[in-house]
């Protein structure tokens, strides 16, 4: 009998992978991380610490163990504290104070999950490792899942390939209302538990957790094509590229982007939505799950959909879009598919051929090397 050990959050797709694998004929052990320190990592409200209101908390501990005794499978707390601060929460604050824009959720997958949670099924005798991910797996290929609003292929793209054949995603057959609908027949406690869109280290706004981390000082915004000074900002740390509220503009009326960031000198650069756009990427930590063709599907944010790319160079990275993509951000991931394949993916470092001429500038003060 082939054994497994599930990655439980607390949420309905965990515990229907581990429903899935148990009526399969796995032996199933499940084992949720814990992430969460003893107190959020936020400013109090009212002298009293803010509600947690994401996955792998400690109320989604109790969720998870619940749904492990109903299922009559063993279940684990793990401690992965320090494991997640150093590999997880160092490099995103690190990220964000150089003025990127991190991706931790396909960090963790690589570091975490499918690195440290691996290793440790192996210690345990386990075969496989399995979580609830919407993806399919068809041999040693990740497709993406079945359901397009759910598919997270984007955030699996740097999974070591010699971990595909340990790993399995039982869900990503399925649409979200058919994982509903099997949680709620085998009477899971967690089939109505609605979907946590916040980071599993935050309680709260990541703004104020990133003030609470990072030294962040007031600044001046500028405008990118012209040098002048037009509002005046709260850390440069806080801003991503392409956001257009919150920017502190003396003339609010004005429709202005974030078009770079320069921590060093704690500068927020903007400019009009035109120069939001590049046609083109340089990219960093290329990973690779199958053979990259000449043209590919680039996907640069989870929630956008993918544009056709010419690669035109491997070392360093270099891609070339077939139509213009709205902020390209350093720090997020450029995702390479090919159809539904998913082949793997890169960091992004920088936009090149930006549509406003910015690639001059974007070198030097735009992004951090």
């Amino acid at each position: 009998m082939k054994r497994v050990l599930v990655a439980m959050s607390g949420g309905v797709d965990s515990s229907v992978a581990a429903l899935l694998l148990k009526e399969a004929g796995y032996e199933v052990v499940g084992a949720m991380m814990r992430f969460w320190p003893d107190l959020p990592p936020v400013r109090l409200e009212g002298g009293k610490p803010r509600a947690w209101e994401s996955c792998c908390s400690p109320d989604a501990a109790y969720e998870a163990r619940r749904v492990a005794e109903l299922l009559g499978i063993p279940f684990y707390l793990l401690d992965y504290r320090e494991v997640f601060e150093e590999e997880i929460i160092g490099p995103f604050l690190q990220d964000y104070a150089q003025g990127r824009t991190p991706n931790p959720c396909a960090r963790c997958n690589t570091h975490v999950k499918f690195g440290a949670l691996l290793q440790q099924a192996r210690r345990l005798g386990l075969d496989y490792v399995a979580t609830g991910h919407y993806v399919r797996k068809e041999g040693q290929a990740l497709l993406r899942g079945l359901d397009p609003r759910k598919d997270q292929t984007y955030f699996l793209w740097s999974t070591p390939k010699e971990a595909i054949p340990h790993l399995l995603f039982p869900v990503g057959h399925l649409t979200k209302p058919e994982v509903r609908a099997l949680a709620e027949r085998a009477g899971l406690p967690t089939a109505r538990k609605p979907e946590s869109q916040n980071l599993c280290f935050v309680a709260g706004d990541i703004r104020e957790f990133l003030q609470s981390r990072l030294q962040t000082r007031p600044g001046p915004v500028v405008d990118a094509l012209t040098g002048e000074v037009v509002g005046e900002h709260q850390g440069a740390s806080l801003y991503t590229l392409g956001q257009r509220k919150g920017l502190g503009l003396f003339k609010p009326h004005l429709e202005r982007y974030v078009v770079g960031l320069n921590p060093e000198a704690n500068i927020v650069y903007v400019g009009p939505k035109e120069a939001t756009f590049w046609q083109g990427l340089e990219g960093e930590g290329l990973n690779l799950l199958a053979e990259l063709p000449e043209e590919v599907e680039v996907q640069v944010r989870y929630r956008t959909p993918p544009v056709r790319a010419r690669v035109e160079s491997l070392s360093p990275l270099r891609l070339r879009f077939q139509e213009p993509v709205f902020a390209v951000t350093p720090g997020q991931s450029a995702v390479f598919y090919q159809g539904e394949r998913l082949l793997g993916g890169a960091v992004i470092r920088r936009g090149l051929y930006n549509l406003a001429g910015l690639d001059e500038v974007s070198s030097k003060v735009l992004t951090v090397s």
